[in-house]
């Protein structure tokens, strides 16, 4: 058995410097809830701003303490609540989906794309209904969803487009960077991001409405609009989703480095799947032609048939050579406690079944989405070995244990 690899880390001197600046003048925080100057943050929180803006060419750029509140701030923004639905993706963080019952609104859930693990269009398309507002499209492990697909889809009826884009920085669409072919696009600044400050996100948006809806529920909005008179784009209320001015420091460093650690990523992840080629059932996944890939994990497709193991004796074979796979990904969400006794706000059923505001019966029984159930039980497997501070020579010496492991696969069946 191999030492098991140490975990990635990508913060250096210049992020230190940034920090200590901050830490030794202050302020920690340049935010006010009041209708003023600092409504909006701090000179760092500012900066980190028109970076984002600047970087992935949009018009707004609103920073928070977290992705998670930023996907929040989105369904505020966009004005869905009670009554509502949002298509998401059973295959993503959880925050992809509760972000939606936290205003409200009801998650539908549509399946993947086998090749991709993206949200699928047509399984999009099956589950629309007249109370559908938006759909919550995950850039799944570096690249996009089929827009090409969804994009007319979610047009032709008026929906919008959420692109939780926190795996995904620096790909593309089409040439248009991930995050802002959408309506609204987040990022992550979390520690297990291709660029980090241990928390934090960035909502970004050419709209100008959603923008400022997104400010106001970042920063205690309910107190600040008396004091707007020209505000008019419905009613709000907020909570404190505010990021630190030090966070705010490292984060800009960071997005600097972004170019460099996605070009390494990328380099690793293509020596991979060459080394992969010649194996038959270990499948990559499928890089769609408009998209490239920016590989924030490394997916495979595991066919235990082709392959003589099954997904979960190969995990295991692999910890044991020190190359820790995953055995799925997350489970399937609308199988969680939450969704399965369908409580969220204590002991009522409040927001999918039949009340006041909402006439639908969401559906979350097993079998619901049958592609990313298979994926999750025997088929989907990934890996960190592409990330920073990694080398080839870890890619080689894990492409060397899969090698030995299925030398030996009458043995481990």
């Amino acid at each position: 058995m191999r030492k098991r690899l140490p975990e990635p880390h990508n913060v250096g001197k210049e992020e230190i410097a940034a920090m200590t600046q901050v830490i030794r003048t202050g302020p920690l925080s340049g935010f006010l809830g009041t209708a003023s100057k600092r409504f909006l943050g701090g000179k760092y929180v500012k900066l980190l701003e028109a970076d984002y803006a600047k970087t992935f060419k949009v018009k707004h750029a609103v920073s928070f303490n977290s992705a998670t509140t930023a996907l929040q701030a989105s369904i505020v923004a966009l004005g869905i609540g009670p009554g509502d639905e949002v298509i998401v993706p059973p295959y993503t963080m959880a925050a992809s989906v509760t972000c939606v019952i936290q205003s409200g609104a009801t998650p539908i859930f549509a399946d993947i794309d086998e090749r991709t693990f993206c949200i699928d269009p047509k399984s999009v398309e099956s589950r629309i209904t007249p109370r559908t507002k938006a759909i919550m499209v995950v850039n799944l492990f570096g690249q996009g969803a089929d827009f090409a697909k969804l994009l007319p889809l979610a047009k032709e009826r008026g929906i919008a487009i959420i692109e939780d884009n926190a795996q995904s920085p620096g790909a593309t669409w089409r040439k248009t960077y991930l995050g802002t072919v959408g309506d609204i696009g987040i990022f992550s600044l979390n520690v297990h991001k291709a660029i980090q400050t241990g928390e934090g996100g960035v909502l970004v948006t050419n709209n100008d409405t959603y923008a400022l809806r997104a400010q106001l529920c970042r920063n205690h909005g309910e107190a600040v609009v008396d004091d707007m008179p020209e505000y008019n784009a419905g009613p709000i209320f907020g909570s404190n989703y505010r990021m630190a001015e030090v966070i705010a420091a490292m984060a800009r460093v960071q997005l600097k480095r972004l170019g460099f650690l996605t070009k390494k990523r990328v380099q690793l992840a293509e020596r991979l799947r060459k080394g992969l080629q010649g194996i038959p059932g270990l499948t990559p996944a499928y890089v769609h032609p408009d998209n490239t890939h920016v590989y924030y994990r490394f997916a495979i497709r595991v066919d235990e048939k082709v392959l003589g193991i099954s997904r979960d004796i190969l995990a295991d074979a692999m910890a044991a050579e020190g190359f820790p796979l995953s055995k799925g990904y997350v489970k399937p969400i609308y199988l969680m406690k939450l969704f399965q006794e369908r409580k969220a706000f204590n002991n009522t059923h409040f927001p999918f079944e039949k009340n006041t505001y909402y006439d639908g019966n969401p559906d979350y029984s097993k079998g619901l989405c049958p592609v990313v159930e298979r994926m999750y039980e025997k088929e989907f497997t990934l890996t960190d070995i592409c990330q920073h501070p990694y080398t080839a020579q870890h890619v080689d010496l894990f492409l060397t244990a899969i090698k030995k492991i299925l030398a030996h696969t009458h043995e481990l069946a």
